[in-house]
Protein backbone atom coordinates (compact mmCIF):
# COMPACT_ATOMS: atom_id res chain seq x y z
CA UNK A 1 0.00 0.00 0.00
CA UNK A 2 2.81 2.23 0.60
CA UNK A 3 3.76 1.58 -2.93
CA UNK A 4 0.68 3.25 -4.18
CA UNK A 5 1.01 6.61 -1.47
CA UNK A 6 4.53 7.11 -2.89
CA UNK A 7 3.11 7.23 -6.36
CA UNK A 8 0.10 9.59 -5.54
CA UNK A 9 2.75 11.51 -3.98
CA UNK A 10 4.77 11.91 -6.82
CA UNK A 11 2.00 12.91 -8.65
CA UNK A 12 0.79 15.66 -6.85
CA UNK A 13 4.28 17.20 -6.51
CA UNK A 14 5.00 16.78 -10.09
CA UNK A 15 1.78 18.82 -10.79
CA UNK A 16 2.28 21.40 -8.37
CA UNK A 17 6.12 21.75 -9.47
CA UNK A 18 5.05 22.00 -13.18
CA UNK A 19 2.66 24.88 -12.05
CA UNK A 20 4.90 26.67 -10.42
CA UNK A 21 7.22 25.80 -12.89
CA UNK A 22 10.04 24.41 -10.09
CA UNK A 23 12.30 21.78 -11.75
CA UNK A 24 13.12 20.60 -8.75
CA UNK A 25 9.71 19.91 -7.65
CA UNK A 26 8.69 18.06 -10.60
CA UNK A 27 11.77 16.12 -10.37
CA UNK A 28 11.16 14.50 -6.41
CA UNK A 29 7.92 13.88 -7.63
CA UNK A 30 9.03 11.46 -10.55
CA UNK A 31 11.19 9.91 -7.93
CA UNK A 32 8.56 9.37 -5.78
CA UNK A 33 6.48 7.68 -8.31
CA UNK A 34 9.25 5.64 -9.19
CA UNK A 35 9.69 4.61 -5.44
CA UNK A 36 6.37 3.88 -5.26
CA UNK A 37 6.36 1.84 -8.56
CA UNK A 38 9.42 -0.18 -6.90
CA UNK A 39 7.65 -0.79 -3.74
CA UNK A 40 4.82 -2.29 -5.57
CA UNK A 41 6.65 -4.84 -7.95
CA UNK A 42 8.31 -5.76 -4.86
CA UNK A 43 5.17 -6.24 -3.05
CA UNK A 44 3.87 -8.09 -5.77
CA UNK A 45 7.12 -10.59 -5.65
CA UNK A 46 7.10 -10.91 -2.21
CA UNK A 47 2.86 -11.79 -2.60
CA UNK A 48 3.88 -14.37 -5.33
CA UNK A 49 6.36 -16.05 -3.42
CA UNK A 50 4.05 -16.52 -0.27
CA UNK A 51 1.67 -17.83 -2.66
CA UNK A 52 3.85 -20.48 -4.20
CA UNK A 53 5.43 -21.37 -0.50
CA UNK A 54 1.58 -22.09 0.74
CA UNK A 55 1.16 -24.34 -2.21
CA UNK A 56 0.70 -27.99 -1.64
CA UNK A 57 3.66 -29.90 -3.64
Amino acid sequence: MSGEMDKAKGRAKEAAGALADDDKLKREGKVDQAAGKVKSGAAKVVDAVKDAAKKPR
